[in-house]
């Protein structure tokens, strides 16, 4: 069961909500003449006289007018905000950057559009957070990220702060702190503070002046927290938007150069399909991530991409093949050096793997390895991890018929995960009370809903 927190969309007319965009930003009507000159330098236009501009600008925040379709463009282009949020025909046909789940074609349209996501996601835009994954997306991700020509590289600015690499370490500090909540609360804790946190502070860093050498360090560590945006995404069940920033990551990735990255994100699109139930392309992202990164895979990424593929091919009942990933999985970690592994993968260790292992060998019914694998897999340091891990334990005594050792094991989960505040832990378990009710009635069944009966993660699964 995902369950999420639907937004609304702000009535205000026009004028008051582009008034409230500059005056937020604390630009003045020239500083906004300025934004919009640059904006048409991007699309290859040209704006008549600054007084000219000002003037319309004065009308639109007047309410004697409104932007027609050449300078409402400019105007979400400059603000990084969709069509809807600005009042400019319901957004219907100017959302397609934030709407269309579309790999971007250049660094300057990843800039915009993670942007404009970020903006229209701060503002609960509720067609964006109602929004479905594309099954297509997941397909032209992969292969666009695996045929790409060199890396891009952003069109040099003359206006805009000044980034150097200690602006983007302190973007890295951030993210990580982001991450540590994440792990211990859940996606639904700090997702709204990330995302403010990447539009008030990283926006400008991404439209700002930097070298060729920066530009790449801040595009990799933009790429990074962009992930964790569509991790926390992903874990609030929020799919469509999840699947935005997954691209939205990998093109600022690619440009990045960072390949082991790029093929994480991969591994992420993989982890969210498969859940999603879409299995085939599942596999196929962890595969392309195998693929992509083959001269640069460090044994932890290779192990964690076996993995991913492991669990899609679970899924499909493929069983000679799941344990033949699982199996390279457990080879290319036993040969790993933490030395030479990427700092953000670090998480992925013995402990994970027996998770990953133990999902696959529920999905194709055998309960007894389910419960070997489970039993190992707790880490003791990753709250959410364990409490999955918990969950499938809990699901394979089920499976194997210990219905008794099934509740009590759930019942610890539930005490694990009561910080939680995630929707997939919420699915996690209403799957369980579902399993729990085709097994028929019992005492143990009885003793669990009365014991639990309080419990907030118990009480959102049954609704």
């Amino acid at each position: 069961m995902c369950t999420g927190v639907k937004g609304h969309v702000f009535m205000k007319p026009t004028s008051a909500r582009l008034r409230e965009a500059r005056i937020s930003r604390g630009w003045s009507q020239p500083r906004l003449v300025r934004e919009l000159r640059q904006a048409a330098t991007q699309r290859g236009h040209q704006l008549p006289s600054d007084t000219s501009v000002k003037r319309r600008i004065a009308s639109w925040e007047n309410g004697h007018s409104t932007p027609d379709d050449f300078y409402g463009p400019l105007l979400c282009d400059a603000f990084a905000v969709s069509a809807a949020e600005l009042g400019l025909n319901h957004g219907e046909a100017k959302d397609a950057p934030v709407l269309d789940a579309a790999y971007p074609a250049s660094p300057d349209d990843a800039i915009q559009t993670v942007s404009q996501l970020w903006r229209a996601d701060l503002n609960q835009y509720d067609p964006l957070l109602r929004a479905e994954p594309s099954e297509p997306a997941w397909n032209e991700a992969s292969l666009r990220w695996l045929v790409a020509p060199e890396p891009g590289i952003p069109r040099p600015r003359s206006e805009g702060m000044r980034v150097g690499l200690g602006d983007v370490a302190a973007v890295k500090t951030t993210a990580d702190m982001f991450a540590r909540l994440d792990d211990q609360f859940g996606g639904d804790h700090a997702r709204h503070s990330v995302i403010q946190y990447l539009n008030n502070d990283v926006t400008p860093m991404l439209r700002g002046q930097y070298t060729e050498q920066v530009g790449r360090v801040l595009f990799s560590t933009v790429a990074e927290a962009t992930l964790l945006a569509g991790w926390m995404s992903y874990d609030a069940c929020h799919h469509g938007l999840a699947q935005r920033y997954f691209l939205q990551a990998l093109r600022l990735a690619q440009d990045a150069n960072d390949r082991r990255l790029a093929g994480s994100i991969l591994s992420a699109m993989s982890h969210q399909a498969t859940f999603l139930g879409r299995y085939t392309q599942a596999g196929t992202l962890a595969r392309a991530a195998l693929m992509g990164i083959s001269p640069v895979a460090t044994p932890t990424l290779r192990a964690q991409f076996h993995a991913m593929d492991a669990r899609a091919l679970a899924r499909t009942g493929d069983v000679a093949a799941c344990e033949a990933a699982l199996s390279a999985a457990t080879k290319a970690l036993e040969s790993r050096n933490s030395e030479d592994e990427p700092e953000w993968i670090s998480y992925f260790d013995e402990a994970e793997l027996a998770a990953e292992a133990a999902h696959c060998f529920r999905d194709v019914n055998r309960a007894r390895q389910a419960v070997a694998h489970a039993e190992n897999a707790m880490s003791g340091s990753h709250v959410r991890s364990d409490f999955f891990a918990t969950m499938v334990l809990a699901d394979a005594h089920l499976r194997a018929g210990d219905v008794e050792e099934a509740c009590r094991v759930a019942l610890d989960a539930m005490d694990l995960g009561e910080q939680l505040k995630s929707a997939r832990c919420i699915s996690y378990l209403a799957e369980f009370r579902q399993n729990l009710t085709a097994a028929g009635p019992s005492a143990a069944a009885r003793e669990l809903a009365e014991e639990a009966r309080e419990h907030r993660l118990w009480i959102a699964a049954g609704t």
